[in-house]
């Protein structure tokens, strides 16, 4: 698609789903082409996840067109499918404020809108979410029908098959569509996603199904009759060949497979579908990047996409080239070391191009296992590993991270096992808003028996923290930022870093600044400009989190006030540590300041733009630390 339409006379007209209703299905089939328009011309300003929502435009006006929203409740998985629904529900005129500061969030949001039933960004969730919308609804006497639509990558974790075994023994009235286009981020892996994206294309089923129907069709007088009953027949021969066998185990009645890009075939489907009891599954065929040539060819790239030149599916020309990202280091790092240690292996969950582990998957493929999204099963996996003397690395992002809690306390940190964690996206991430911002993890990693947590203060040292990590007899996690690196000089040869050593930067009697990874640099700046004010700063890269360095105590005796400063919640972070070990070591008249993340859940924006609402940029660490140098007895004279 190198030329697009500019007219979009059916999509003005959409305020609301009821408008609809009032077109015809060739009309339904014009607006289609219109919404993927206005999907991928935002897209290539915004960014955002073009793949996934291209590939159910159709799937959503039908959804929409048969069920009656809000009455009927629609949940979205995860949620980065939802631009077309975001469309049609009333939020058109502010379409091109996805995912900007102050605008539109890329995933369903309730208090957005009422057509947004619950809140997604974590996958797996839809079927548990829709059976206890429908379980407490069947209590409160309400009529309406609950639709959850998952996708297949979606369906790979235990979550879902949770959800699914529940609603099964309770039949209660459900409707769960399977989106099955083959991919989560990156192609789907695993038996399951095998057996139901296989099984019904593969050319023995094609030529048995094509086979039957030309017998039926050969017999005399009623063939054509008897095919049209089978292709209508909810128990037709095509469920004993497809995965419905497998979900009419779970008691739920299976529909399909159905052509998710015919809206004659999905408004027939959910038509018959809306008068159905108990639990049903409609599994529906989309391909991923549908109606954009480049998302169609690549749509692992296209999931989540910066902005780009609709004609060729490129980023802008004329910008300068980034410095490598952490995740590209993270990558190159360990490819690097996974030639010389053959004990080291490498886990994604469903992510190896999002966590740069692609290469080492290349290279080392008897050495890399994606397991899927199933982050549990991936540090559980790990421990397996580990205990057989490898060295297992699980990449996989901060917020992702939260889902494999307990593996990591009961199958890690109990066994004190050498597993590596590499948690990309620690800190803010931007435009993909509260359900992907890593505000969390040194809090809930911090006090954890047995684990080493640290962060680098750039690119250079993340690759001598990997190597550190990969030395140590027991658990290891190591968080970074999203994005570029800093462009910082690389080290041709690794060092390991004295662990619970924090790093002095600059010497300073009148504040003790103790940074962690990405607010390292921006505090050097902030004690740069005191300086020429006439205060002397201490700043300290403190690298380790736990450990944590007790000499910290020494320097903020020494200057009796301390600025502590991190991309991470206040509520049990590095700040924590500090006022922990003061108070161990009885310095309890030591005035401490901390700067963080707040107790909410931060919104969708820029980075940049968001690091300076918290305080966390340069200009908001040096107006905390003026406050605290400004109670010095002589800053009168300075």
């Amino acid at each position: 698609m190198s030329k697009l339409n500019t007219k979009k006379k059916l999509l003005e007209k959409i305020n609301s789903p009821s408008d609809l209703k009032n077109l015809s299905l060739k009309e339904l089939d014009a607006l289609a082409a219109e919404i993927r328009q206005e999907i991928i011309e935002t897209v290539a300003k915004t960014g955002g996840h073009l793949a996934p929502s291209l590939g159910v435009v159709e799937l959503t006006i039908a959804l929409h067109y048969v069920f009656d929203a809000p009455k009927d409740k629609i949940i979205w998985d995860v949620g980065h499918q939802a631009y077309a629904h975001k469309l049609i529900t009333g939020r058109r005129e502010r379409f091109h404020t996805l995912r900007t500061y102050g605008g539109i969030s890329g995933f369903p949001k309730r208090s957005e809108s009422p057509y947004d039933t619950f809140d997604t960004g974590h996958s797996s969730t839809s079927i548990s979410a829709g059976l206890g919308i429908s379980t407490a609804k069947a209590l409160k006497g309400e009529k309406g029908r609950v639709i959850s639509v998952i996708g297949d990558g979606s369906m790979t974790a235990g979550m879902a098959f949770e959800g699914l075994n529940q609603a099964g023994h309770t039949e209660k009235d459900l409707i769960v569509v399977l989106n099955d286009n083959a991919m989560s981020i990156s192609p789907n892996v695993g038996a399951f996603s095998s057996f139901i994206s296989r099984k019904m294309t593969g050319k023995r089923f094609i030529n048995l199904k094509r086979d039957l129907e030309n017998f039926i069709k050969s017999l005399p007088g009623v063939g054509e009759n008897i095919l049209n009953l089978v292709r209508k027949s909810e128990d037709s021969f095509i469920t004993f060949f497809t995965p419905g066998m497998m979900f009419e185990a779970f008691k739920f009645k299976y529909i399909g497979p159905i052509k998710g890009h015919r809206l004659d075939r999905l408004l027939e489907a959910f038509a018959n579908t809306r008068h159905l009891e108990g639990p049903v599954l409609v599994h529906v065929l989309t391909t991923k990047g549908k109606g954009y040539e480049p998302a169609e060819k690549d749509p692992a790239y296209f999931h989540g996409v910066g902005s780009f030149e609709i004609p060729t599916g490129s980023p802008p020309k004329g910008r300068p080239k980034p410095p490598p990202s952490y995740t590209e280091v993270f990558g190159k790092t360990m490819l690097d070391l996974g030639r010389d240690n053959k004990k080291l292996f490498a886990i994604s969950a469903a992510m190896p191009e999002g966590t740069g582990l692609a290469d080492f998957a290349q290279a080392y493929p008897e050495r890399f296992l994606d397991v899927g999204i199933a982050e549990q099963h991936a540090v559980t996996f790990a421990a397996g590993l580990a205990v057989e003397g490898f060295r297992p690395v699980v990449a996989i992002y901060s917020t992702f991270l939260q889902r494999a809690y307990d593996q990591i306390v009961h199958d890690v940190c109990l066994s004190n096992l050498p597993v590596v964690f590499a948690i990309d996206r620690g800190g803010l991430v931007g435009e993909d808003g509260p359900t992907h911002h890593g505000h969390f993890d040194v809090t809930y990693l911090r006090s954890l028996p047995n684990m080493t947590l640290m962060a680098p203060k750039d690119e250079n040292e993340l690759r001598h923290m990997l190597y550190t990590a990969l030395q140590q007899p027991s658990p290891v996690a190591i968080r970074y930022p999203r994005g570029k690196g800093l462009g910082v000089p690389m080290d041709q040869e690794y060092k390991a870093i004295p662990v619970g050593e924090a790093e002095i930067l600059s010497q300073g009697d009148d504040l003790l600044i103790l940074a962690l990874g990405s607010t390292v640099y921006p505090s050097l700046e902030a004690a740069e400009k005191l300086k020429t004010e006439g205060f002397s700063v201490c700043v300290v890269n403190c690298r380790f989190v736990k450990p944590i360095d007790t000499r910290l105590a020494e320097l903020a005796a020494s200057t009796g006030r301390v600025l502590v400063v991190e991309e991470n919640i206040r509520q049990g972070g590095l700040g924590g540590a500090i006022l922990e070990l003061l108070n161990d070591m009885d310095l309890i008249n030591i005035r401490v300041k901390r700067i963080g993340l707040p107790d909410g859940f931060v919104e969708h924006g820029p980075t940049a733009i968001l690091r300076e609402k918290c305080g966390l940029d340069t200009a908001g660490i040096l107006k905390e630390a003026r406050d605290l140098v400004s109670s010095h007895p002589n800053a009168e004279n300075r």
